[in-house]
């Protein structure tokens, strides 16, 4: 299984990053991947027609895609556009999760974001996705979220950083369904940590990267051309790759 993952597209009228989604769009040809996921998001500023054009853009792939909402999504205009039947049926409130069993692995989607709020948070959807890991059997499990898991070291996003997660851990250490890598996005910067033990993933961005910016006095400059990950899964193993396109 060849798995990519896009984050943070940002698309809006004044700006040009659906070109750069067309450029990760047309690197992607290359490799043909199984199936794509996008963890959120996607446009800014409530652009209908953003959601729209990259809809028709997914339309023209091979391959199927999953989607997961950001903080500066609207899952109204989401939902207009995909139709309720995209996401999982059984969630807690408005949340846009999904769940895709590809071959041996099972792909879950958890919707992180709040309403109005630059953070995200796990509570109240936990029940939720302890549900799907068990279901999975032995059947191992990849985990995406919007909102990162892990301190990035940047300051600024480590404030919106997910909430709920000592809960979320302590689930996952005694789930009886193997969870082997959690994947996120929000950040705009491709980096590796752990979570609960296992591999956790910030996936870098197709908008303009964040610099490497710890608090110090000076930023270093950014110039990342746009970014995804490929998550290969194979002989029972996930291996994680981040690309820059």
């Amino acid at each position: 299984m060849l798995i990519v993952q896009v984050s943070d597209i940002h698309a809006a009228p004044e700006n040009d990053h659906l070109l750069r989604f067309d450029q990760a769009l047309t690197w992607l040809k290359h490799l043909q991947p199984d199936i794509l996921v996008l963890t959120g998001d996607l446009t800014d500023g409530h652009w209908h027609e953003g959601y729209k054009k990259i809809a028709a853009r997914l339309n023209q792939q091979k391959y199927p895609s999953l989607i997961l909402p950001g903080n500066s999504d609207d899952r109204c205009l989401m939902r207009s556009v995909w139709g309720e039947n995209r996401w999982a049926h059984d969630p807690q409130g408005e949340a846009l999760h999904f769940i895709h069993d590809a071959g041996n692995i099972r792909l879950i989607g958890l919707d992180s974001s709040i309403d109005s709020e630059d953070y995200g948070s796990v509570a109240g959807h936990l029940e939720w996705l302890d549900k799907q890991l068990n279901a999975a059997g032995d059947t191992p499990s990849l985990l995406f979220l919007h909102h990162h898991v892990f301190a990035s070291g940047i300051p600024t996003l480590d404030e919106t950083m997910c909430r709920g997660l000592a809960e979320m851990e302590d689930l996952i250490k005694h789930s009886t369904g193997r969870l082997m890598a959690i994947s996120t996005g929000h950040v705009h910067r491709p980096i590796s940590g752990l979570f609960a033990g296992i591999p956790a993933y910030i996936c870098g961005s197709v908008c303009p990267a964040n610099p490497a910016w710890f608090g110090t006095v000076n930023v270093p400059p950014a110039n990342d051309p746009p970014a995804l990950m490929i998550h290969h899964f194979a002989s029972n193993a996930l291996a994680c790759h981040h690309i820059c396109v």
